[in-house]
């Protein structure tokens, strides 16, 4: 599991560390102004399709069909009822695109609209069609991930990021005159980085002997029994997506009306809170689909539920240190990464204590993203739709008075406390849920590693603010070589405190992982 995880972990890890990248060269070049919010809220809403196809809903359907096919009636009939879910999706997100890009068309047309919310309708129209370049990535993920192929597909995305700088820094400046016109080339962007994304997957299909093939699927068994499965489970899989889309919509209508800066700065707290979460909790989870699957098809459910617990349990020992330091040094991890050319001082200042607010979340979304996949597994997408309706319903219910309550320039962060709380409610109602599905699953095996590992990164943290203070007073941040000292000394202290007390508890994953690294290290 460890070592399945982990490559693929490592692929994620060189994608987020180049999505971090990207996003550093878009708060140099954009801020966090008008019209970065404009174009990260129309980005926002195709990109919602990666997160909920590539790494929720449509592999959550896809994959315990593709893998009972291969099982049951071979390569063949595997391969086939892959081409028939692609050219369902193609036909379905073609007639979308449409109807969107007409609708978007008609709008900016004869509605009338404020300059900015022309701007996002206009950048909208141009980064939509990604949606199908997505989801056609999202399939091919699926497929390698079903034969075994963990750290390929996650390096596409790498490609995705790679593009997207690439427009930032050759063609974004040569557009137009100003921002305002810019900020086109980074639509255009997506769309060519969404390509390169799909296209690199196809040679490894290829290789395993998969054959691009148009299946009519208007009849198609499988294609109805994926649509079936995966309608519950986008809303099952993806709560933080769609939280995020929520909070972020409602965000964005406050700021036009307001005046206030909230969704870009929101943004860039979910894409450094999302770098922990992608690299190991959606890993993770993307290598506990097949692999729960595959136990479930076979009737092994003793050892489904002990590949479970053991999943938590990493799950909850990576994230809850990480969590930990997203809370206590959110103030020089946006200030180190992001505070360059156009992002100020105030705009770390916004950003940062979004952050704050966000990071409790990360342990608590990583943890709905497997456990979701558990039903999924088990063949049950109701269960986490209908929770994930209750949650998003209590999402929406918190934020409207929150965002009014915190102060103007920091109603981010109210963005950030909705979200913690309904992930909160997801995993407590996920959990009985599961229990009620699993007799035999005992919930309480995870208590006493989960319990310690909370108040060992509790500690940490308390040592990581103690230092990070020390280091304020004593040496600054002036430069950027000061401002790396001031993340990653307290950072890497808290880590070996924290590595330190769980061993010393006797927790097995911290022995499993310091295990897995020297073998590593012995085989190199």
């Amino acid at each position: 599991m460890l070592k399945s995880s982990g490559a693929m972990a490592g692929a994620t890890l060189l994608s987020r560390l180049l999505g971090m990248v990207r996003v550093m060269i878009y708060a140099r070049f954009m801020g966090d102004g008008p019209i970065a919010s404009a174009f990260v809220y129309a980005f926002q809403i195709p990109n919602l399709f990666r997160r909920l196809l590539g790494e929720g809903a449509l592999t959550a359907a896809f994959i315990p069909l593709f893998k009972n096919k291969e099982k049951t009636e071979g390569d063949k009939a595997m391969w086939h009822t892959a081409n028939a879910v692609v050219s369902a999706l193609v036909v379905i997100s073609s007639l979308v695109i449409g109807v969107v890009m007409l609708g978007l068309s008609a709008a900016l047309m004869w509605g009338e609209f404020d300059t900015h919310t022309r701007l996002m309708l206009e950048l909208l129209r141009v980064v939509f069609p990604y949606m199908l370049l997505v989801c056609l990535a999202a399939v091919f993920m699926g497929m390698l991930n079903s034969r075994g192929y963990f750290f390929i597909p996650a390096l596409g995305a790498t490609l995705l990021n790679v593009v997207m700088i690439a427009t930032v820094l050759l063609v974004a400046p040569r557009w137009g005159e100003d921002l305002g016109e810019q900020i086109f080339a980074l639509a255009f962007g997506v769309l060519v980085a969404g390509v390169a994304q799909a296209a690199f997957q196809v040679p490894y299909l290829y290789r395993e002997g998969y054959r691009l093939r148009w299946v009519a699927p208007w009849r198609n068994d499988s294609v109805r029994e994926v649509v079936r499965k995966m309608i519950p489970a986008t809303i099952g899989v993806a709560a933080f997506q769609f939280n995020i889309i929520i909070t972020q919509t409602l965000a964005f209508w406050i700021e036009r009306s307001s005046g206030a800066q909230i969704v870009a700065s929101f943004e860039y707290a979910v894409r450094l809170m999302e770098l922990p979460q992608g690299v190991f909790g959606v890993s993770l989870a993307t290598f506990l689909l097949p692999t729960l699957a595959g136990l479930a098809a076979d009737k092994q459910f003793p050892e489904f539920r002990d590949n479970l617990r053991r999943g938590m349990c990493y799950l909850f020992f990576v994230n809850a240190i990480a969590a930990a330091m997203l809370m206590v040094l959110a103030e020089p991890m946006v200030r180190l990464l992001f505070e360059h050319g156009e992002f100020t001082a105030v705009s770390t200042r916004r950003a940062s204590f979004a952050l704050m607010c966000l990071a409790p979340s990360l342990l608590t979304y990583s943890a709905v993203n497997v456990m979701a996949r558990v039903f999924y597994a088990l063949g049950d997408t109701k269960v986490p739709m209908q929770i994930s309706a209750v949650c998003l319903c209590m999402n929406i219910v918190v934020l409207l008075p929150l965002i009014f309550m915190f102060p103007k320039g920091l109603q981010a962060g109210a963005l950030g406390v909705a979200n913690a709380l309904s992930s909160l409610l997801n995993v407590g109602l996920l959990s009985y849920a599961l229990k009620r599905k699993m007799p035999k699953w005992e919930i309480q095996s995870l208590l006493r590693p989960v319990a310690g590992m909370l108040l060992a990164a509790v500690v940490a943290g308390g040592v990581a603010w103690f230092l990070h203070g020390q280091w304020v007073v004593n040496l600054g941040y002036e430069t950027v070589w000061l401002k790396i000292g001031e993340v990653f000394a307290p950072a890497i202290v808290a880590a070996l405190v924290y590595w330190g007390i769980t061993a010393a508890i006797g927790l097995r994953e911290a022995r499993d992982l310091f295990a897995l690294i020297r073998k590593n290290q012995a085989e190199d």
